[in-house]
């Protein structure tokens, strides 16, 4: 999950963007700042994996804002103006997107710091250790690597992995116990009898649940101490 923040001066920009970051699953908004002084206090208080940043404010230009920054996080450049663009970059910001920003072209950008978030993020593999696996899907041994997994369903004699980078779940004759046998205990945590799950892409944990954006996958009786250990707490 990418910890972020949005920093604009103009409220209906901020509320555009808290829209189109609720739309992605990986994104968690943290903060709706109105200039840079805002920010710099979320980021004292708070850990932030990405900003959504405006150029143009009063005070701190988003530029500068930057170059004061000892620790940068992740940051995409939100602005009207193209011409900061070449000096944006320069600064290594994730990518530089210019008002009015179409849903489409937000989302590539998203999807360029989430790719940046797992290669900082994933454990480096033990050597000699694969970090995928194949599965036969209409005679073909299709590969899936272990961060591409969101959530796998077990159905009888068959699973649905949901991936991140495919909107059409894989599914593959094998049974729970299998595919167990195959995902690795630190980044997967079995929930249900039915269900494993990505621990990175666990958005939030009730009593009798586990989400991962808007979806709900219920947490069988004898999964809830494994799955309540997730949070830290006893009980």
């Amino acid at each position: 999950m990418i910890h972020c923040i949005a920093v604009d001066d103009e409220p209906l920009a901020l509320e555009l963007l808290a829209d189109n970051i609720s739309q992605l699953p990986y994104l968690q908004l943290e903060a709706s700042c109105n200039n840079a002084m805002e920010a710099m206090k979320v980021l004292q208080e708070k850990p932030i994996d990405l900003i959504f940043l405006d150029i143009q404010m009063p005070g701190l230009t988003g530029l500068q804002f930057i170059q004061s920054l000892p620790k940068k996080p992740m940051i995409i450049l939100v602005t009207a103006y193209e011409k900061f663009a070449l000096e944006g970059f320069n600064l290594d910001v994730v990518d530089y997107l210019v008002k009015p920003v179409s849903l489409e072209r937000f989302v590539k950008a998203c999807n360029k710091a989430w790719e940046l978030y797992q290669l900082k993020n994933t454990p480096t593999p033990a050597a000699n250790t694969p970090n995928y696996f194949f599965v036969n899907v209409d005679y073909t041994l299709l590969k899936i690597t272990f961060t591409d997994i969101i959530w796998i369903e077990g159905l009888k004699d068959y699973i649905k992995i949901h991936l991140h980078s495919s909107s059409k779940p894989v599914i593959t004759r094998m049974s729970m116990k299998t595919m167990e046998e195959q995902l690795p205990a630190s980044l997967f945590i079995r929930i249900h009898k039915s269900y494993f799950v990505s621990i990175e892409h666990i958005t939030a944990i009730k009593k009798s649940s586990v989400f991962i954006g808007s979806i709900e996958l219920p947490v069988g009786d004898n999964y809830k101490e494994a799955v309540t250990a997730l949070t830290g707490k006893t009980s």
